[in-house]
């Protein structure tokens, strides 16, 4: 039987109320990675004149 895979943030034990992390505090750290460009999905860059698109 294999181990439990720990929190992904701190590393403590897993909770079922908050998995794959172990509490809210842990769940909202790695929410605030993806909003404050902690995280990146790989890509090819956009080029200028696509991003002026968007606006």
């Amino acid at each position: 039987m294999s181990k439990p895979k720990p929190c992904p943030i701190c590393k403590k034990p897993r909770s079922e109320e908050f998995a794959p992390f172990c509490s809210a505090r842990c769940r909202d750290r790695d929410l605030a990675q993806w909003f404050n460009d902690g995280y990146a999905v790989p890509g090819r860059p956009a080029a200028p004149e696509e991003i002026a698109k968007e606006d």
